[in-house]
């Protein structure tokens, strides 16, 4: 089984751009902290490279920003390419089946100010209809 889930911030902003097909497809890269080491030392993230497609792909593009905390579910993919010098490369990246925002929808802005309280109302039983 090939199943994945992580938990992490955007290192970036989101890329997104299209196939050849109009299909969208968006990537990032996914800081996830390693769990903290018996030694005390500063828990070090892995850089995690993340792919997602259509309309996952255009969410993530328009709602989320570096530092976003996001849930990614997907799988480890493996693909190769030939770079500019003719040289393989190998990359390896997660694609994101489901991805759920983790952080909260206002985050860096104020929260709305409270109502002041209200003045108690006079009103007498003669006032009212019933």
């Amino acid at each position: 089984m090939n199943k994945v889930i992580l938990i992490g911030h955007l290192a970036r902003d989101p890329e997104m751009r299209y196939t050849p097909n109009a299909i969208a497809v968006t990537t990032f890269t996914l800081a996830v902290n390693r769990p903290k080491s018996k030694d005390g030392m500063e828990q070090q993230p892995d850089w995690i490279n993340c792919v997602v497609w259509q309309k996952t792909a255009e969410n993530c593009a328009n709602y989320l920003r570096k530092g976003s905390k996001v849930l990614v579910e997907g799988r480890i993919q493996t693909r190769s390419f030939d770079d500019k010098e003719g040289k393989k490369r190998y990359v390896t990246e997660v694609v994101g089946e489901n991805v759920q925002f983790l952080s909260p929808k206002n985050q860096g802005e104020k929260p709305d100010e409270p109502c002041p309280p209200r003045e108690p109302i006079n009103i007498s039983d003669d006032d009212l209809p019933f």
